[in-house]
């Protein structure tokens, strides 16, 4: 029961490396190299997506439009205007740069794993939240630098320029199409090796997060984020994560889907993702304070683990009274 509430092997290696990067920070040409080898990395985790994802996957997820518009709505919609309310607190409360990084969480995709993971735990709709992830995360290679620019620019914010734009394309949505045309012939071997190519996928963003503090550490940024400033970050994350899965929950319930649905539309439209948020902000906020931009994501990460955990359990657990009811 306890262990529900403990950090994730992953949550630990992102805590050490941004610890690592505190005290011994990359810098200098060394850091030139370092980003080089990052973007490449990067380049390769995007193409595995590519080439995991299965068409049939695609096709699928088409039948079930009402769910994942819904789900698609939760994640774009939602979350942006519940990340636009913090506006007010800047810059008396948050920094312009942690504000960046709200706006930034908002607007990214919903995970794939988890979210999965998660369907399946609480007994949902499991082909649908493959599908609904799925659809996210392609769907958030255009729509999260879109939104990001049109957010911070209408806040007064910087928004995003061409160059990120096309940088984006080169260096994420490039190597995903490529991986998706050699799917055919690649993507039952990719899928086989899941467990070899895993750190392909963690390893990525640790060498993103490491060189992201590194750059913010040199600049000064824990002369400029608190304590105090962490704590506004977990009640702002908190309070957005609970709005969203009271919403995706019983408004699920009121529009008329089923419980298996329901779960999946709860899952899928509550998550947001690590794993291609700090790839991307990598990309579009290049030459910022990125750490104190994807501050935000982090802390997020650990937060909707715990509480999606806490919440698939007591679906799950509501599933075996039920069956033992009709049962008796």
């Amino acid at each position: 029961m306890k262990s529900r509430f403990l950090p994730d092997t992953f949550t630990l290696l992102l805590v050490s490396t941004v610890v690592f990067a505190s005290f011994l920070p990359i810098g200098g040409i060394a850091a030139d190299y370092f980003g080089l080898a990052t973007k490449f990395a990067i380049g390769l985790l995007f193409f595995l997506h590519g080439a995991r994802l299965s068409r049939d996957v695609v096709v699928a997820g088409l039948l079930h439009w009402k769910l994942h518009i819904v789900i698609l709505a939760a994640t774009f919609v939602l979350f942006p205007l519940l990340g636009l309310t913090t506006s007010f607190l800047v810059p008396e409360i948050l920094s312009p740069s942690l504000y960046t990084g709200i706006i930034f969480l908002c607007v990214l995709p919903s995970t794939v794993q988890s979210s999965i993971a998660f369907t399946s735990i609480a007994g949902g709709n499991v082909s649908a939240a493959i599908c609904a992830a799925s659809a996210s995360n392609i769907f958030g290679m255009f729509l999260t630098p879109l939104l990001a620019g049109v957010l911070l620019t209408a806040s007064g914010h910087a928004g995003f320029s061409l160059d990120a734009l096309q940088s984006i394309f080169l260096q994420l949505l490039a190597p995903f199409l490529l991986g998706q045309i050699l799917q055919p012939w690649i993507g039952n071997f990719i899928r086989s090796k899941n467990k070899i190519l895993m750190p392909v996928d963690r390893g990525s963003i640790l060498m993103v997060v490491y060189s992201a503090f590194s750059a913010s550490v040199n600049q000064g940024l824990w002369q400029t984020t608190s304590l105090h400033d962490l704590g506004i970050l977990l009640a702002i994350d908190s309070a957005i994560l609970a709005v969203v899965l009271m919403v995706t929950m019983f408004g699920s319930r009121l529009l008329g889907f089923s419980r298996p649905d329901e779960i999946a539309i709860t899952f899928c439209g509550s998550k947001k993702s690590l794993a291609s948020g700090v790839p991307i902000a990598n990309v579009l906020f290049a030459g910022q304070a990125l750490g104190s931009i994807i501050l935000p994501i982090m802390l997020f990460h650990q937060i909707q683990l715990i509480v999606c955990a806490v919440i698939a359990r007591h679906y799950a657990s509501a599933n075996v009274r039920k069956k033992a009811v009709t049962v008796s």
